[in-house]
């Protein structure tokens, strides 16, 4: 019967596989999450907390669990009514049924792919050893019998080639697979001191860099929204007379300042523009202590990470901190139109205040305008007016270009230098990026949405008349407890927008945009829900026609669900 025993070891060989399969599918999952949520322990078990049944604890794991319990507790129970060969085979299929497929743990698109930093790999070492204790261990014993590091003899149902152990074998892979997201929490903390000192390090190394460029002017640009827009917008415009360095995209992190100062940052720069960003209190000062602005611009103050801060006084309180380092002589470039921004720095006479704005301040726009090239609006500082003309849309990428105004005339910038400037003005990247898909004008808002913004994409769609106006949105996130309620006040601007076809991504997430669409009385109002972006374009190719215009408002993140 040789070949009986043969068979079943290599149906547990073929088991393991499956098993091993499933595991590192979940492992480059959890890592890949751990990133996308800055590797802070607390994000990541919240967001353990809101995933647990789909992503944690799936009902693969769950009836795995529930019949490693019978085996345990009921094994002789069961072996009364089942040849070994019988629940061999029975494990066998569920096993492949639960673990073959890791569907779940994949993404056939992903928008922010796992990198594999030194910082991961340093993660990697722990995670993995951690993770494979209890497969090896359990493997062992059910493949030779042996418990290591004793002299037990482990009783096995099979006694064949690898002396095979089915419910030894299945406990050690089903629990390995199962402490996975804590096992990364706990190689986060075990690799905290690590990162610290590594971190530390950098900190040091571009303060010391910065103190030996005593001509450099550092401008730090915080905000809840567009900071990332305004700081491309003042860099276009400076660039014109200045030699500029800033950070890419969305390096607004201690290690992504440090990065750009000790790698980018050169002799010959005259000006450093910096992306400060913050989700907890505390984050503005700490980035102020690696580079003390001598120009500090805020944007505005909104409910961008209110879970975490609490309030919007308290978000206003922290972006303030940018405006509170500011030394005698500095300059702060502030929203007029905002009510806490305009409030920064009033009581310091030892600083300037440049005060912009659509409504208020001593720098103003107004008569904006889009079409399928962008937008233009007029520009007035003191007694001049110039006509901007620039492929950016929307009031607040006026207001941003406003700030960025400001800037430019504190160093000098005539106003019409910069209209000159703020014609060659790029996009953002996915923030109101206006593109052609053949004869089909693409508006591109697929970054993450804010409330501001959302709304103001929403009435840029409404003022295009060259064919249907279509939008596609998931609703928004991050919002907390108010996200409900955004997205209702999202699809009653929505409703108001007297748009052609609404197409909702996520039956979930879709239902309070549809009652904010009601309450609009735009019954009339074509409302399709799907369940994936790839399906909206699916629909979008069926319907759009030459001249229509198609707004993508928001693109989750990976670690967030589209149902």
């Amino acid at each position: 019967m040789n070949w009986y025993y043969t068979t079943l070891n290599v149906g547990a060989i073929l088991i393991s596989f499956i098993f091993l399969r499933y595991t590192i599918y979940r492992m480059r999952f959890f890592l890949h999450t751990y990133q996308q949520v800055g590797y802070k322990n607390n994000e990541f078990w919240q967001w353990m907390k809101e995933h647990w049944e789909e992503k944690v604890l799936p009902p693969s794991l769950s009836m795995s669990m529930i019949l490693l319990f019978i085996l345990v507790i009921g094994g002789n129970w069961v072996l009364e009514y089942l040849t070994y060969t019988s629940l061999t085979l029975i494990v066998f299929v569920l096993i492949l049924f639960w673990f073959g497929s890791v569907k779940n743990y994949t993404s056939e698109k992903v928008k922010k792919p796992l990198v594999f930093t030194p910082r991961v790999y340093r993660l990697s070492v722990p995670f993995a050893i951690l993770t494979s204790l209890f497969p090896l261990y359990s493997s062992y014993m059910a493949f030779t019998g042996f418990m290591p590091f004793t002299e037990e003899v482990v009783p096995a149902y099979f006694a064949g080639v690898l002396n095979f152990d089915l419910t030894i074998l299945f406990a050690g892979w089903a629990f390995g697979i199962a402490f996975i997201p804590f096992l990364i929490l706990f190689s986060g903390l075990f690799t905290r001191p690590v990162e610290t000192y590594i971190q530390n390090g950098f900190k040091k190394q571009a303060r010391k860099k910065l103190a030996s460029m005593p001509d450099l002017k550092v401008i730090a640009i915080t905000g809840s929204y567009g900071k990332t827009s305004t700081k491309f917008m003042i860099r276009d415009l400076l660039k014109e007379r200045f030699s500029v360095c800033s950070t890419p995209g969305s390096y607004n992190t201690p290690m992504g300042i440090c990065k750009v100062i000790n790698n980018d940052l050169q002799a010959s720069h005259q000006i450093l523009i910096l992306e400060m960003g913050a989700r907890y209190e505390g984050n503005i000062q700490e980035l102020c202590d690696i580079a003390k602005p001598d120009i500090s611009v805020v944007t505005n103050v909104g409910v961008a990470h209110l879970e975490t801060f609490g309030s919007q006084d308290i978000i206003a309180q922290e972006k303030g901190t940018l405006v509170d380092n500011l030394g005698s002589g500095d300059v702060a470039v502030l929203n007029a139109d905002d009510p806490r921004v305009s409030k920064m720095g009033a009581d310091r006479s030892e600083i300037k205040r440049i005060m912009v704005g659509l409504k208020n301040g001593e720098i103003r726009a107004d008569d904006i305008q889009y079409n399928t090239s962008g937008m233009t609006f007029n520009v007035t500082l003191d007694d001049e007016t110039e006509a901007f003309q620039t492929k950016l849309l929307g009031a607040h990428n006026a207001q941003n270009l406003l700030l960025a105004v400001g800037v430019g005339h504190h160093f000098g910038l005539r106003l019409k230098t910069m209209a000159i400037a703020a014609r060659k003005i790029e996009p953002v990247e996915h923030r109101l990026e206006l593109k052609q898909n053949g004869e089909l004008t693409i508006i591109d808002d697929a970054f993450n949405s804010n409330p501001v913004g959302a709304k103001n994409a929403v009435e840029i769609l409404s003022q295009f008349n060259s064919g249907k106006r279509i939008i596609v949105t998931p609703g928004m996130v991050e919002l907390g407890d108010i996200e409900e309620d955004e997205n209702f006040k999202f699809g009653q601007a929505i409703g108001q927008a007297n748009l052609d076809l609404v197409i909702l991504v996520g039956e979930q997430r879709a239902k309070p945009i549809q009652e904010g669409i009601r309450t609009e009385d735009s019954a009339s109002l074509n409302v399709r829900v799907v369940n994936s972006l790839f399906e909206a374009n699916e629909l979008i190719q069926k319907v759009a026609q030459a001249g229509d215009v198609i707004l993508y408002e928001n693109d989750l993140p990976d670690v967030y669900n589209e149902s």
